[in-house]
């Protein structure tokens, strides 16, 4: 499948398509329909953008048991 800028665009130059005064109504529906499919690739894909942003900012730090960079007193 291609990239999501691809679709995208995609579903951008079918937007434009519906809007002009000339597309006859079966090439309108099944741009609409086309659409609707991209639309909804597109926003599985954004949630699952979200979904792992959301799991690298509340991931614990790597390194719970390291020694402090600045010791107070050096025994």
């Amino acid at each position: 499948m291609k990239n999501f800028e691809e679709r995208l665009q995609k579903l951008e130059d079918l937007g434009e398509a519906i809007r002009r005064p000339d597309i006859p109504l079966e090439d309108a529906l099944k741009a609409f329909e086309e659409g609707i499919k991209l639309a909804h690739s597109l926003e599985t894909d954004l949630e699952k953008v979200e979904n792992r942003i959301e799991t690298l900012l509340n991931a614990p730090d790597e390194k719970p048991d390291a020694k402090p960079e600045l010791e107070l007193f050096d025994l």
